[in-house]
């Protein structure tokens, strides 16, 4: 039986990490971070910490990167998705992290993906992709990850004052995921609940910062 997985990180989905930056900044009132780039899928991205092992990633599509022989993970290919991020930056998904994700995809009901080996800097992990690239359950269901080594994206962000106040989801049939969310020792994490629309499915994030709270989805 594989342990609880942790909160690890936010995917801010944007059609260029500058439009994304600006969006970042308006919103929380403190400027992203440096990331660094993903040559294996051709994206690259800038971070900011959201407290202890915990931060927000805005990624995109590194026009100086090639172009991958499969799907980009996060949906980054999807015509319909560039064109919604070309109009904003959105939440796409979460990410959680384990120590064991070989144990934790096999034991979880519902498909997470292959897993993949990646790299950026400094920085190795084994992650869950699906196989066409797309987002699961609408984004609800969250990437799974497991960092090689002790070192962690955050070691090298500043605190900014922010971190994750809530992480809401709202699905039109909960009890579908709810299994999931609980293999995964993230029930708890994730207020998932029935949308107001029928067939509505999204995630939703608040976030504390020097501006209050501020709400960030793929609205």
């Amino acid at each position: 039986m594989s342990a609880a997985c942790e909160f690890d990180h936010l995917i801010i989905g944007a059609h260029t990490l500058e439009q994304g930056a600006a969006y970042i900044e308006e919103l929380l009132g403190v400027k992203p971070q440096a990331g660094g780039r993903h040559a294996a899928m051709g994206t690259h991205n800038m971070l900011l910490r959201l407290g202890a092992r915990a931060y927000l990633e805005i990624i995109a599509i590194d026009p100086a990167g090639e172009t991958p022989q499969r799907p980009r993970w996060f949906g980054l290919d999807d015509p319909n998705t560039q064109q919604r991020l070309r109009e904003q930056p959105r939440l796409l998904t979460w990410a959680v992290r384990t120590q064991n994700i070989d144990a934790t995809v096999k034991n979880c009901p519902l498909a997470l993906g292959t897993v993949h080996e990646m790299s950026r800097g400094a920085f190795t992990w084994r992650i869950t992709i699906p196989d066409d690239g797309a987002l699961i359950c609408n984004g609800l269901l969250p990437a799974v990850i497991q960092w090689e080594g002790d070192a962690h994206p955050t070691d090298k962000l500043e605190n900014c004052g922010c971190d994750l106040a809530k992480l809401e989801g709202s699905h039109p049939s909960p009890a579908t995921i709810a299994p999931a969310l609980r293999s995964l020792g993230i029930a708890a994490i994730l207020d998932l609940r029935s949308p107001a629309a029928i067939g509505a499915s999204e995630l939703t994030a608040h976030i504390r910062c020097p501006r209050g709270v501020a709400t960030i989805s793929a609205r």
